[in-house]
């Protein structure tokens, strides 16, 4: 989610609504405090947003977006956040449009992450304010539907790409990286955790996650071609000088019907070589003593100071550097941050139905998100980092041996049924395949032919379906528990009704 945190200290030292929803099989939108439904237009730019997102689809589909903040480094607000979703929603059904091209404006950033500076104003005003689960959830919404986008996306990540930055490239088909692309996750240094689904990137990364891990705990920044590569968060390296061409050919490509074959050859056209090797595949063996096998913040700090003691000169300075960036992030942070992302590596290992899906992961990202932002470590780390400047936060606990795991277990529980089912739809948690429950008394439940599985594990079809809280139906026999959602709760007549024969298929 970060916003200029990482990027002013590398300058300075250099109720839902039924809507006929595109892409979204279930017809909610965004909760009504995020995103009203209007009429959009490609020809009409009226909000803020628009004018910091702008959007064109040229002649042969190539629909481009271009993130227009240059002196905010590019990042993002709320309006542009909502933006963006809405014209990716547009585009992916419409025929003419055959791909998604997203840059920056300035060749110093692709995107500075999230644009927290207006979310301090409020949070200084009241700690409890609405717009920072407002922010998270239409974040995590466009990441999630970015990630699932089903035709190619393309990013030029020139610059600075950090935080939401990578939330909104790093998820997507096709990453182009270049030389002066700097990467990192510095979260941590305020109070908050590295989240936009860094941890199911980090869990695909090598080491078994350890280099993931490793990069989100230290916010280490990657600022090679060969080390982004490496770790998966870029696709190709594309030298900065070849960008220019490489857009021209994009636009006057004319796709065949399969345009990822056809992106996917004019990126190695235009393609270079990494001159070095990666610096991080040399020292996988010394993160996975660290940051492998589950550790806990206090033994990789032991490992990481016994590897101060090596004779290798690069190791010691590795291990200096790693140490370093664990002391600038909150204690209770880095602690959340190890088992965040030790789960999410663990359920992708034994493809878990919940985290080992990064809508999974962002449904529990908003959990951990929206209630760390009430802590008092997220406005110490503001006012240290972003306001004050001092670079000096008084965190609580202060050291991560004080950290009571009880609390940081906390934040990981559920939060009330509106707002998981709220979220839940908005991520795209429950799409076909799964039911959407609400404990609201007489909430509809709407699932357009979505095909759940029965308990008989033959196949029926739902179409809709009223549930009520005072009609609970708790037998065994048909209980459904799909990606971990809430019980299905219904009437025994609608159940069977719906599982009858007739709707049943092989």
């Amino acid at each position: 989610m970060i916003s200029l945190i990482g990027a002013s200290r590398l300058l300075s030292n250099r109720q839902i609504h039924r809507v006929r929803g595109l892409g979204n099989p279930f017809g909610f939108s965004l909760p009504e405090a995020i995103v009203p439904r209007r009429s959009r237009s490609f020809a009409v730019m009226a909000s803020a947003g628009d004018e910091l997102v702008k959007c064109s689809v040229h002649p042969n589909g190539v629909a481009v977006v271009t993130l227009d903040r240059p002196k905010a480094l590019n990042a993002m607000n709320l309006d542009m956040d909502v933006k963006f979703k809405s014209f990716l929603d547009e585009w992916e059904s419409d025929p003419k449009v055959k791909c998604v091209l997203v840059e920056g404006s300035t060749a110093r950033a692709f995107s500075a992450g999230m644009d927290i500076k207006s979310v301090v104003a409020e949070i200084q005003k009241d700690k409890n304010t609405p717009l920072v689960p407002k922010v998270f959830s239409a974040e995590y919404s466009l990441i999630c539907k970015i990630s699932e986008y089903k035709k190619p996306y393309v990013s030029l990540m020139d610059g600075i790409t950090m935080g939401f930055g990578i939330g909104l490239s790093g998820h997507g088909h096709f990453r182009v990286i270049t030389e002066r692309t700097l990467l990192a996750m510095p979260e941590n240094g305020i109070g908050l955790f590295p989240d936009v689904g860094f941890a199911s990137i980090a869990a695909q990364s090598p080491g078994e996650g350890s280099v993931g891990a490793y990069l989100g705990l230290t916010g280490q920044r990657i600022s090679t071609p060969s080390d982004a590569l490496y770790v998966g968060l870029g696709t190709h390296y594309v030298p900065s000088s070849n960008l220019g061409s490489l857009k021209e050919a994009l636009l006057a490509t004319t796709f065949s019907e399969d345009p990822f074959k056809d992106i996917g050859a004019l990126l190695a056209r235009f393609s270079g070589e990494s001159e070095s090797e990666a610096r991080l595949k040399l020292l996988l063996p010394h993160i996975i003593a660290c940051f492998g096998a589950n550790k806990s913040v206090v033994e990789i700090t032991a490992e990481l100071r016994k590897h101060q003691q090596s004779s290798d000169a690069k190791v010691v300075e590795w291990a200096t550097d790693a140490l370093q960036g664990l002391g600038k992030g909150a204690p209770f942070s880095l602690c959340l941050t190890q088992k965040h992302f030790s789960r999410v590596a663990s359920a992708l290992r034994n493809n878990d139905a919940e985290l080992s899906r990064l809508s999974g992961v962002m449904r529990t990202e908003y959990r951990l998100a929206v209630r760390s932002s009430l802590r008092n470590d997220f406005a110490e780390g503001v006012r240290a980092v972003l306001v004050d400047k001092d670079q000096n936060p008084k965190w609580q606990p202060a050291t991560v041996e004080e950290v009571e795991q009880g609390e940081v277990e906390a934040l990981f529980e559920p939060l009330t049924p509106e707002v998981e089912l709220k979220q839940s739809n908005s991520f795209g948690i429950l799409d076909p395949g799964n039911v959407i429950i609400s404990d609201m008394p007489s909430a509809a439940l709407y699932v357009p032919l979505a095909s759940v599985p029965c308990a008989s594990h033959s196949w029926c079809s739902f179409d809709a379906i009223c549930v009520r809280h005072e009609e609970e139906y708790f037998g065994s026999r048909h209980c459904l528990r799909l990606s971990d959602a809430l019980e299905f709760r219904g009437g025994t007549d609608a159940f069977n009704q719906f599982c009858s024969p007739k709707h049943q298929r092989p």
